[in-house]
């Protein structure tokens, strides 16, 4: 949906201003324009005056969804935020929709509804999807422009919940959400990322949350930051009634239950799927060997292709279609893995999660996510070391969790934004949220060795063995296996040249870019002019000839947004480089040893048979930490940045 969303907006922000003639706003948008505003900063583009909701359940468990929306635009930047989008497919129909605006100089505007377009995109790229948006550019879209809409939609909901988001990116003076609800229904609520605010009582089963200036999630200058949506605050209302059959109640459990009923039988296996994943297991009888021969045809023969028409957004395809078709979106590779799997005798089921680490809140149960994965179950007593991404349950079984989606993450592994995060197991009764783990550095690794000789006019050559592994190779990988060979040398021109003013590459070699359990290796010899700086008798090297850590910091306040260290990681580095003849060690930088917890550093350098020996290592052992750790992090960048620069003194004998 968000990406339909953003092809619309750029279309009509290219677009000229509609010409829409002259009539009277309603009265409810000259209050909300007449509103005080608070002191926002220099850089808020927009604000969003007024956003009322009211959510109608009709006995047959169908809804009708009323929303007023009021923006003022406070900065050019900001005119994007009055172009109005009202997604819609088969199952949310629009009954109305009505545009207003006022220009900065006091002229009214509507919008007639054929100036109004609608955008949609099926058969483009890895999408092909029934929804479609609704859209209109009003004029008097400048800074101190008002922008309205009043829209109506009717609703199948899949199920018994409703999401209402009250924070994104731009702050909101007046809101409120009303749920309206049939004689004999009940409800409850979970809120992430914000207290609870307790409902005001409408009687007649009506109830209405109001909230007053809620500040925006503005990450945009924010470096190591989270996804705005992982901190967003949001509630979720959850319903029963009369007649509603497997309603959400409010649980994982629930949810979990009513997904399996929705994609349970797409997992049967048809007598093809049998035959291909037996001739993918042979005659392999350890449970790794056989569930990996299967899982990387999935994930590698199956193309990603995403299909959705109306529940499609939810629920998988059948298992033989998606087999017979060799494509599918993540919830489709998920279902077939899992159906492929059960003719082997290996139990696999479906995990729903979001992409980005901490949108599922474990405090807040609900479908909110964009994504699906597999679990597979480990045989009880079972052991492997290659079986890293691996969750116990509240009754004791063992999963091993896998994206079959994930390209280039070896199987036994999970790729780092899902790791630590949440996501729901479907299985029936026994459904419920389980956490991720967080992979040992060791699995996400880079190691360079190199040994070098150095000249007396300050040139150097050698030779460089890399070798990556883990979510660290999955660029490099797909680059020597996809890309062309100018765009493998602007790549490698563009890696050493930030270590390198000129150079020359030589004997390239690539190993293992396939094999996702081994190291991705490269190896080649590099010649470089003016590596060492003469200054008379002295000569100036840099140790840590190559390879940086760029540890992106700034010195701003971190307003509470956690950090986020993207993924665990190990690093090392062993340089010997061979000094001149005639020249001897004055000085080498101070050995470093740092170590915070989350992360540690250390670097020596030393000397031994006029060879000048560099060694370091870099570890990451957690993903997200609290904002106060920040400053810490501003330490570790600092010195990880100053030792790659510091130099050993060489004197001439």
């Amino acid at each position: 949906m968000y990406s339909l969303t953003l092809v619309v907006l750029a279309s009509l922000v290219a677009a000229p201003a509609l010409a829409s003639k002259p009539d009277s706003v309603p009265d409810w948008v000259r209050t909300a324009a007449q509103q005080k505003l608070p002191q926002y900063s220099n850089e808020t583009n927009a604000v969003v005056l007024l956003d009322d909701i009211t959510y109608t359940v009709t006995p047959d468990g169908s809804a009708v969804e009323h929303q007023r929306k009021v923006i003022k635009i406070l900065r050019p930047q900001g005119r994007e935020e009055g172009i109005v989008g009202v997604p819609f497919d088969k199952d949310r129909k629009i009954l109305s929709m009505h545009v207003w605006s006022i220009g900065p100089d006091g002229h009214e505007y509507a919008v007639k509804d054929n100036e109004m377009v609608e955008y949609g995109y099926p058969g483009q790229g890895n999408f092909f999807e029934d929804l479609k948006v609704r859209a209109a550019s009003p004029p008097g879209r400048d800074p101190g422009g008002i922008v309205a809409y009043e829209c109506e939609q009717r609703s199948s909901p899949y199920l018994t919940e409703k999401t209402w988001f009250f924070q994104d990116d731009i702050p909101r003076l007046n809101q409120s959400f009303t749920l309206e609800l049939p004689p004999g229904f009940t409800h409850g609520t979970v809120w992430a990322h914000s207290k609870e605010l307790p409902a005001v009582d409408l009687e007649h089963q009506r109830w209405r949350w109001e909230m007053k200036q809620v500040p925006a999630i503005d990450l945009d200058h924010v470096v190591l930051r989270p996804s705005e949506l992982a901190l967003a605050g949001r509630m979720t209302v959850h319903y029963a009634g009369p007649g509603i059959t497997a309603p959400t109640e409010g649980s994982w459990q629930s949810i979990g239950e009513w997904y399996q009923n929705l994609s349970k039988d797409r997992l049967v296996a048809t007598p093809e799927i049998a035959a291909k994943a037996k001739e993918l297991a042979g005659d392999k009888t350890d449970f790794y060997d056989k569930t990996e021969a299967i899982a990387e045809f999935v994930q590698k023969q199956v193309r990603y292709f995403v299909v959705e028409l109306g529940i499609g957004g939810h629920q998988p395809h059948y298992a033989g279609d998606i087999f017979r078709n060799r494509y599918g979106d993540c919830k489709d590779k998920a279902t077939l893995l899992s159906s492929m799997l059960s003719t082997v005798g290996v139990h696999g089921t479906l995990v729903m999660v979001d992409s980005r680490r901490g949108v599922v809140d474990p405090d807040a149960p609900s479908i909110v996510g964009n994504h699906m994965i597999a679990a597979i179950e480990i045989p009880k007593g079972y052991t492997s070391s290659k079986l890293r991404s691996v969750v116990t349950t509240k009754n004791g079984r063992r999963y091993l969790i896998f994206d079959p989606t994930w390209e280039k993450t070896a199987f036994g592994q999970l790729e780092h934004n899902l790791q630590g995060g949440y996501g729901v197991l479907i299985e029936g009764s026994e459904s419920q949220l389980i956490q991720f783990p967080v992979l040992s550095p060791e699995l996400n690794s880079i190691r360079r060795t190199a040994s070098f000789e150095l000249q007396p006019d300050g040139s150097l050559k050698g030779a460089v063995t890399e070798k990556r592994f883990g979510d660290v190779s999955e660029h490099r990988r797909d680059l020597y296996l996809t890309g062309d060979a100018k765009e493998q040398t602007q790549f490698l021109d563009h890696v050493l040249g930030q270590d390198f003013t000129n150079f020359t590459v030589s004997d390239f070699k690539v190993q293992n870019a396939e094999a996702l359990n081994k190291d991705f290796t490269t190896s080649y010899s590099i010649s470089t002019d003016r590596f060492g700086k003469s200054m008379g008798p002295l000569l100036m090297v840099r140790p840590r000839v190559l390879g940086s850590e760029n540890l992106y910091i700034d010195h701003k306040k971190r307003d509470n947004v956690p950090v986020n260290l993207d993924q665990t990681m190990l690093e090392q580095d062993d340089y010997s480089i061979q000094l001149p003849p005639g020249y001897a060690v004055d000085e080498i930088p101070d050995p470093i040893k740092l170590d915070l917890g989350f992360a540690s550093y250390e670097s020596t350098s030393s000397v031994k048979d006029n060879i000048l020996h560099y060694t370091r290592t870099y570890t990451v052992r957690e993903v997200t930490l609290p904002a106060d750790k920040y400053p810490d992090v501003q330490k570790l960048a600092g010195i990880i940045a100053a030792d790659e620069q510091r130099s050993a003194v060489l004197k001439k004998q």
